[in-house]
């Protein structure tokens, strides 16, 4: 057996090993970071579980059997749709940024949102599978009847749209989860206004683009937030962020012309002051408005930051005040779904 000498270093004597790259600091969520996420996540079930109570308080109206719980699935159902259709919609725009994290991108979350969304809609479509009520027992629930409804064929629809998700999460593409997820919202959006009413097309359409923008908007700031964190690139970093600021004041003047001329549909200009507040749906309503604006001046807040600021992160702290906003705006969203409608069509 022969010995080896390792060859001789610049002084003569032996060559020093090559450096060890240092391993990457791992991230644990701090345990004030954590307690902030519980309670942001207690907030937001409280609210549809404790909502239609406050809201019908004084009104002289009635609730729908279980209207808690089915507001609290429809923001597990909402949450759910937006990260999937974020982490698409913030992968587009990295791809426009010349030197973008790409590399580093954070873990996706669209597996676990797909099955909470299954789960959420899956509870749905048992409350429509016994005619709107909530079901005590498995016998109760008539399964074939969801194919002879339309209301039933949509939650189908947004049951299987979830499964193919999570299917598609786990294969080589998941950029293809974004089309079941455009799925859920066509669904909601024909679900919200049915046959019976006036101009039922026309108020599709209007919650269509409201909702796409909002899911875009939500998950895309949650998943941007998560990429400039975690890529540490200042330029990319700031141009990614800038990018997607400049969609998001497109986002939210959609929103807002779409909520607007949603809201007079349904609450007509002659009652719409007294209608704002004398009814469940007009008070959430005004509430949601106050919310959107409170989250519009955090998006200004953290914009200006990041353009007075050399690193992006100088601005997480009132993006991720923004996130947690929109998740509950949310949260008040899905709630409305759940209240009675002030005009009957």
């Amino acid at each position: 057996m022969s010995l080896i000498r390792p060859p001789a270093g610049p002084n003569g004597g032996d060559a020093a090993p090559p450096p060890v790259p240092a391993a990457a600091p791992a991230r644990h969520l701090s345990p004030g970071r954590a307690v902030a996420v519980l309670a942001l996540v207690a907030v937001a079930a409280l609210i549809p579980l404790l909502g239609p109570s406050a809201a019908l308080h004084g009104t002289g109206e009635a609730a729908a059997p279980g209207a808690g719980g089915i507001a609290l699935l429809r923001t597990v159902l909402f949450a759910a749709v937006c990260v999937p259709a974020g982490e698409w919609f913030a992968g587009r725009l990295a791809r426009r940024v010349p030197g973008a994290p790409l590399g580093d991108a954070p873990r996706g979350w669209a597996l676990c949102a797909a099955g909470a969304g299954f789960v959420a809609a899956l509870g749905l479509a048992s409350v429509v599978a016994t005619g709107n009520l909530v079901p005590h027992r498995l016998a109760e629930i008539d399964v074939g009847g969801l194919y002879r409804t339309r209301d039933g064929a949509l939650a189908l629809l947004e049951v299987n749209a979830f499964a193919v998700a999570g299917l598609c999460a786990l294969s080589r593409r998941p950029a293809g989860q974004v089309w079941p997820s455009a799925a859920v919202v066509v669904a909601e959006a024909l679900r919200v206004h049915p046959a019976t009413e006036h101009s039922p097309l026309i108020g599709s359409g209007l919650t269509l683009v409201h909702l796409t923008c909002a899911v875009l908007w939500a998950g895309g700031l949650l998943h941007v937030l998560r990429t400039v964190r975690r890529g540490r690139a200042s330029g990319p970093g700031a141009a990614l962020w800038g990018l997607y600021a400049r969609v998001a004041a497109v986002l939210l003047a959609a929103i807002t012309a779409t909520g607007v001329w949603s809201s007079l549909r349904r609450m007509p200009p002659g009652t719409i002051l007294h209608q704002l507040t004398a009814t469940a749906y007009g008070r959430t309503l005004v509430a949601k408005v106050f919310l959107v604006a409170a989250v519009a001046v955090l998006a200004l807040w953290a914009r200006r930051r990041l353009r007075r600021a050399d690193d992006p992160l100088g601005a997480c702290v009132p993006a991720r005040a923004e996130v947690a906003a929109l998740g509950v705006v949310v949260a008040v969203s899905a709630l409305l779904t759940a209240l009675p409608l002030p005009i009957r069509w």
